[in-house]
């Protein structure tokens, strides 16, 4: 801005020099003189007057700007960028549209109850201007807003709200309401100066010491209250809890016997649904095992009679075997009986021709150590062993006859 303001200066400067020239080819050297110094003290004082009253500022973040003529007197609003003030013609106002905080400063005993004790209350009151009622309300706005419009407003409404209540009430029971209540009264008074109100916020209560020491016994004293009264209470709802959990208990045994009658009324039912089918089931498995014994008794019976026809045809051809055998037995006993009378009868031949085979024999039989001896017939015509045989006619004769008798 400096810089296009030295430069019109030059440029001034520059015009008025080279006028100076072009005037004082032509006229007196006094005259032109004067009509220098006149155009150089213009050219000063239109310079002096841009550098104190630029014609182009800046309207900063977060601020509304209000630009008045100050001939016709219209005004228009303008947010944050560059605006063109022409000195002496527009003026400009600034106003912040940023969230403010006003804390009143009351002192220990700034405020009264209706009981007539002072107190002192923390109080915080948020507040912005309407940008919509900027314009209108600009030319009526004081430069503090905080000191002419804001305060003035709170002090009378707080101290005018909070003489309606008690210094107990305001420090516990009633710090919503109270807070409520100034709201209502102060949002009307501050948006007719084009104020927004935003919230008020009580805090810290400063109590006189004799109020504040009877406060904390009667507080104490209300505690034990508060607490016997919830003791007694939470017995109660313990009473209450105890016999809501035995009714929840008798209804839950209840709904768990009903539904153990309805599962065992399901089950007979589908027991006896079951039955409807498992009986026919049943009979026809009875009659199929009926069936099957009387089939397995006529296949025994059977098998049986086949079993004894087979016992009967093995007996018979047992006794025929038997009787083929006795038959053979008996020929052959017959036979080897023949064989043995004529085998005997020739040996009894031979004998009587040959009596010396009586002794061969008997020494046969009688050891292998013994050696044979032939002798000659004794003097009376008998053998050596005459003794052990008897007479040779007597037992030709007996060989003889069992010879007869055997045929």
């Amino acid at each position: 801005m400096k810089e296009r303001l030295i430069a019109m200066l030059n440029g001034v400067a520059a015009a008025a020099k080279s006028g100076f020239g072009r005037t004082t080819a032509g006229a007196s050297p006094v005259i032109g003189r004067r009509r220098v110094i006149v155009t150089v003290g213009v050219a000063a004082l239109g310079a002096w007057a841009l550098v104190r009253h630029p014609p182009l500022q800046t309207v900063a973040r977060g601020e509304v700007a209000v630009r008045t003529n100050q001939l016709s007197g219209s005004a228009e609003s303008f947010r944050e960028g560059p605006v063109m003030v022409l000195p002496g013609l527009l003026a400009l106002r600034t106003f912040p549209l940023r969230d403010q905080v006003w804390r009143p400063a009351a002192g220990r005993a700034g405020y009264q109850s209706v009981e007539g004790l002072s107190f002192g209350v923390d109080l915080a009151v948020r507040y912005a201007l309407d940008p919509a009622r900027v314009v209108a309300a600009a030319k009526n706005l004081p430069d503090d807003i905080n000191g002419q419009i804001v305060e003035p407003a709170v002090q009378g409404v707080v101290y005018k709200v909070l003489t309606r209540y008690t210094v107990r009430e305001i420090f516990s029971s009633k710090r919503s309401e109270i807070q409520q209540a100034i709201e209502g009264e102060l949002k009307p008074q501050l948006a007719a100066d084009g104020v927004l109100l935003k919230s008020v916020q009580i805090g810290k209560v400063d109590l006189p010491e004799d109020y504040k020491r009877g406060m904390d016994r009667l507080l104490a004293e209300e505690l034990e209250t508060e607490k016997m009264r919830y003791t007694l209470e939470l017995k109660d709802k313990r009473v209450k809890e105890t016999e809501l959990e035995a009714q929840a208990e008798k209804v839950r045994r209840e709904t768990q016997a009903q539904a153990a009658a309805r599962e065992q009324v399901i089950a007979a039912q589908a027991q006896e649904e079951a039955m409807k089918h498992v009986l026919p089931f049943k009979q026809k498995q009875i009659e199929q095992r009926q069936l099957e014994a009387e089939a397995a008794k006529v296949s025994r019976i059977k098998q049986a009679e086949a079993e004894a026809q087979a016992r009967r045809i093995e007996a018979a051809g047992e006794a025929e075997s038997r009787q083929k055998l006795a038959d053979a037995e008996a020929y052959r006993l017959d036979r080897v009986g023949r064989i043995t009378s004529e085998q005997m009868a020739r040996d009894g031949e031979l004998i009587s021709r040959h009596p010396l085979l009586i002794q061969k024999t008997v020494a046969d039989k009688l050891s292998d150590k013994v050696q044979v001896i032939i002798a000659p017939p004794g003097a009376d015509g008998r053998l050596v062993t005459a003794g052990l045989v008897g007479n040779v006619g007597l037992a030709g004769k007996t060989a003889a006859t069992e010879a007869k008798e055997g045929e």
